[in-house]
């Protein structure tokens, strides 16, 4: 695990909720403000939504991310203290996460390409559910799931919509990915499956005519796929900073608990 980073320079970033406004005025006044080029370590205030988001906006500046939570969901957040921030700050800790590379091809022919933190989603556009075929490695495993869509998800994200879809729960350190099914119809049996982080998953739409699929990666959406491959990115690194008590790997361990 890095060390947390010597902190001088801030940039703070903030939802648009008044809540996480007010949190941003007041955090600039006793801290000052740096362009996030030019700092140390960003804080993001919001929620786990907004969280996303400045991850995806800062990712190429390589700067660790320390969240306070300032919005409704906030299991990427730290809580919210405007006191003694920048000793918080050196002493958190430090957790890497990778992203997931979708590759998509749509009916039209064009190929895209986005990032995903927690999931990549191939979801039905219609009434009609989705019929699709699963690649892991080039080697077929399903040749025909009828669903509402299938997710690929990392560890980070399994506590997310992977849950809610009743996928398992990973620890950050598994070096594991979860495919789970949303609302299988055939096999009906089939819950998913615990797939190395080295795999490369390749999704094929049936009838894609009829039933047409959107694929999502985070914020990004792709309609009427044909295709998509997935893959987890180890040439990107991303660094959430906590407060030891707020560590993120006891609180995904924990979520196996919940009654």
């Amino acid at each position: 695990m890095p060390p947390a980073p010597t902190v001088k320079r801030i940039a703070f970033v903030a939802s648009d909720t008044d809540v996480a406004r007010t949190a941003l005025t007041d955090l600039i006044g006793r801290y000052g403000q740096t362009e996030p080029k030019d700092a140390d370590v960003i804080v993001a205030l919001g929620g786990d939504g907004f969280m996303l988001e400045a991850l995806h906006t800062y990712m190429d500046l390589k700067r660790p991310i320390f969240g306070m939570h300032r919005g409704t969901v906030g299991f990427l957040m730290n809580s919210y203290h405007d006191a003694d921030l920048m000793q918080r700050i050196t002493a958190s800790e430090s957790v890497e996460l990778h992203p997931l590379r979708m590759q998509a091809k749509d009916r039209a022919g064009k190929t895209y390409e986005a990032l995903a933190i927690n999931e990549v989603s191939m979801l039905r556009q219609t009434r009609q559910a989705a019929r699709i075929r699963i690649f892991v490695d080039e080697r077929e495993r399903l040749s025909e799931l009828v669903c509402d869509g299938v997710l690929l998800s990392t560890p980070a994200g399994s506590s997310a919509y992977n849950l809610s879809a009743h996928g398992p729960v990973l620890p950050l350190d598994s070096n594991v990915l979860a495919l789970t099914p949303i609302s299988a119809f055939r096999p009906r049996r089939w819950r998913g499956a615990v797939l190395p982080h080295t795999a490369i998953v390749r999704f094929e739409m049936l009838e894609e005519d009829k039933r047409p699929v959107s694929a999502v990666a985070d914020r990004d959406e792709i309609r009427d796929v044909v295709e998509v491959t997935v893959r987890e990115d180890r040439s990107i690194t991303i660094r959430l900073l906590f407060d030891k008590e707020h560590n993120l790997s006891e609180r995904i361990l924990a979520e196996q608990f919940v009654p």
